[in-house]
């Protein structure tokens, strides 16, 4: 992952509620046997008609809106089924964060642990940025992750992460590299537990010689 203290783009309003993980990635995209090409399937029938047309009307066709890295949306983004390639397939359009007043838990944790900002705000707040991303002309967000807000023409909103998620997007940390960031602590754990268990280290393969 690449460190990231401050996301800063346009933003594109979506206002939908309960936006569901089945309809950010629909199952047809769900083939792969790796992440590649979910780009194309991202919102995919909110971005095309039933005949495989873009539909003119939805943000993300729009000329103005082309270059949103930023999504500013409704209540509990991300509810629904679990899979992942809905976070792959954001990042892998260029959506880099999510601003909403509420998260699908499971959607959250894939998001945070891949890299994609996801910044809760009161729904007010967010009603307030939603107006502001309305017109392009005043379309431009800050996320400051190191101080937890985000910027708009007309409002500075705070948000909350977990010391976890901030350092891992401050240092630019996946979820090994911040398993490994306590590898100090880890060892030191391990070897307290083995000294007040001995008889339980390496039981697997000593089983396996005896059995052997």
């Amino acid at each position: 992952m690449t460190a990231q203290t401050r996301i800063e783009g346009m933003a594109a309003p979506l206002p939908v509620g309960n936006l569901d993980t089945d309809q950010i990635m629909p199952k047809q995209f769900l083939r792969r046997i790796d992440k590649a090409g979910l780009a194309e399937g991202l919102l995919y029938d909110m971005r095309f008609d039933p005949d495989g047309k873009p539909r003119s009307d939805f943000v993300l066709n729009r000329p103005e809106y082309a270059a949103a890295e930023i999504l500013v949306a409704g209540p509990n983004f991300g509810c629904g089924s679990s899979r992942e390639h809905a976070v792959w397939g954001l990042m892998q359009y260029g959506i880099r964060a999510v601003i909403a007043p509420s998260f699908g838990e499971i959607f959250y944790s894939n998001a945070m642990n891949n890299g994609l900002m996801l910044a809760a705000l009161a729904e007010a707040d967010v009603e307030i940025i939603l107006a502001d991303v309305s017109k392009p002309e005043h379309s431009r967000l800050v996320i400051d992750v190191a101080s937890m807000s985000v910027r708009s023409r007309s409002l500075t909103a705070p948000f909350s992460l977990s010391e976890r998620h901030r350092r891992m997007f401050v240092e630019g940390l996946d979820m090994v590299g911040a398993t490994l960031a306590m590898r100090d602590r880890i060892d030191a754990f391990a070897a307290g537990h083995w000294r007040q268990r001995p008889w339980l280290k390496d039981i697997a393969s000593m089983t396996k010689k005896r059995l052997a």
